[in-house]
């Protein structure tokens, strides 16, 4: 399993504490994010990572060559770090700048490294691997609870709201419609890396290809959660902000996340 961590963000909301510190490397209850999420990735299967960086990134390269990163069965994992010097090329920009780091024979996870989450990331992937509808992706996904949300029904991906307002329709809807926030963590299919690298920028949002993708009628799944132990839906905490940040303290020392 191939995985990707999400890490060059400028963290401008967690300023001044990212003023001398990446993003990445802000200790949630003593931990940095980065190894927190590269935990969950080995546990739940993967071999190989990527990193990718931009801001202060020769603390995360350092950190990374430091990382002692083994499988769940003890095997020296093989990571890879992705620069973006000129700054960060956004979700879709840092995946088509590392397309060729993935081997292409299976789904591969992404994972933003400013998340902390509940998803079964092993489901997940699963859930990507043994879809045959044609997915370019799968994403997980929770009740819609913030302003920016996205639009889901029986056809998959169909349409997004911002700032609270009614929800913006990309294609023709397909059965019961739901809204609900991405969890930050998605299984994509080989075939995305094919469709990201025809993408004319250099700098750009997955999320921005997933609708222009939906409008031309690929599928994009969401995974909710529902089916798995007590059909409990995802939590996730975006560590994003200070407020967030000391949530997240709370909520880890409390066994609320790994």
């Amino acid at each position: 399993m191939d995985a990707m961590i999400l890490a060059a963000g400028l963290g401008t909301r967690l300023r001044p504490l990212t003023n001398h510190t990446p993003k990445a490397l802000v200790e949630v209850d003593g931990v940095p994010m980065l190894e927190r999420v590269a935990r969950r990735l080995l546990a739940a299967g993967a071999d190989r990572l990527l990193v990718n960086v931009s801001y202060l990134a020769d603390q995360v390269e350092a950190y990374v060559d430091a990382a002692d990163w083994r499988t769940a069965e003890g095997r020296a994992v093989e990571v890879v770090v992705s620069d973006e010097p000129d700054g960060p090329l956004e979700t879709g920009g840092g995946i088509k700048k590392a397309a060729a780091f993935f081997r292409r024979d299976a789904p591969f996870l992404v994972h933003n490294a400013d998340i902390l989450t509940d998803v079964d990331l092993r489901a997940l992937w699963e859930a990507q691997r043994d879809a045959d509808d044609g997915r370019l992706a799968t994403l997980a996904t929770a009740p819609a609870r913030t302003d920016r949300a996205l639009l889901f029904d029986d056809a998959g991906l169909a349409g997004y709201t911002l700032d609270g307002g009614e929800p913006s329709l990309v294609r023709e809807g397909n059965g019961a419609g739901r809204l609900v926030d991405f969890c930050g963590v998605q299984a994509c299919a080989p075939a995305l890396l094919d469709v990201i690298e025809a993408e004319p920028a250099d700098t750009f949002s997955v999320m921005d290809t997933y609708l222009r993708q939906a409008k031309r009628g690929r599928r994009v799944a969401a995974f909710d959660g529902a089916g798995g132990a007590g059909g409990a839906a995802h939590r996730f905490l975006d560590v994003g902000t200070a407020e967030r940040l000391e949530q997240a303290h709370a909520v880890v020392a409390a066994g609320d996340f790994a």
